[in-house]
């Protein structure tokens, strides 16, 4: 193996052990969100994203060149001349079998490129998401506080309206009742009045009728004299 094809042969290795890595279950998104917001990688992301594309293209080059070479061994050509000459057989298929573990290699360190950076902005992606979905959620719980304290605040302000309403209708009768005492205090003071008025015609008949007992005893007295006229006098001499 060439030196170029050993570089893209560890460049799979790495790129496989990378994106296992970045598959582990328990390393939560924010986490690696953490890891990829480090000082060094904002340093490095002008030189990473040059390197990036190079690599991409020297690995599509490379990747082109194994196709060129697959389609060179694999033609009928050199399996002709390999049927031919039974020695060059052997070497035609070394050649091909060379050129096919270049094409993988090449095809799946191209592949595994792009789908580590995928992983990456899938990542970042994701604790975006978890921390807007955090935010969501504290906005939302505020939202249900502040509801369920209008809510609240609404049956306060209910029950302070039905007492309001009912001191309003309690004043409503008080003030009737009032009227109604008023009333009856006018009732109870003309009642009085005349009370006090029939008190005063019984009285005066009262008086009247002492004066004519009284009249009618002188006149009782009068009517005996008148009967027995006879003087003092005269009732001593007998």
């Amino acid at each position: 193996m060439t030196l170029q094809w050993t570089a893209v042969a560890f460049f799979l290795y790495a790129e496989i052990a990378v994106n296992l890595i970045l598959c582990i279950p328990f390393i939560s998104a924010r986490r690696w969100c953490s890891v990829f917001s480090w000082r060094i990688w904002n340093w490095l992301s002008p030189y990473w994203n040059k390197g990036f594309f190079t690599m991409i293209m020297v690995l599509i080059v490379l990747f082109l060149d194994a196709v060129r070479e697959v389609q060179k061994y694999s033609g009928p050509e050199p399996m002709h001349d390999a049927k031919v000459n039974p020695n060059l057989y052997d070497n035609v298929h070394m050649k091909l079998f060379r050129a096919q573990r270049n094409l993988y290699i090449s095809g799946f360190s191209l592949f595994l490129c792009l789908i580590m950076r995928r992983i990456v902005t899938l990542l970042n992606q994701v604790a975006v998401t978890v921390e807007n979905s955090a935010g969501l959620q504290a906005q939302m719980d505020s939202a249900v506080k502040a509801a369920k304290r209008h809510q609240d605040d609404n049956v306060i302000l209910f029950c302070a309206q039905a007492l309001l309403d009912e001191e309003k209708a309690m004043s409503v009768k008080n003030q009737q009742l009032k009227l109604e005492a008023e009333k009856l205090a006018d009732q109870v003071k003309v009642a009085g009045e005349a009370v006090r008025k029939s008190h005063a015609e019984a009285e005066a008949m009262r008086r009247q009728a002492k004066g004519l007992a009284q009249e009618y005893d002188r006149l009782l007295t009068e009517h005996h004299q008148l009967q027995n006229p006879q003087s003092p006098a005269d009732k001593k001499d007998q």
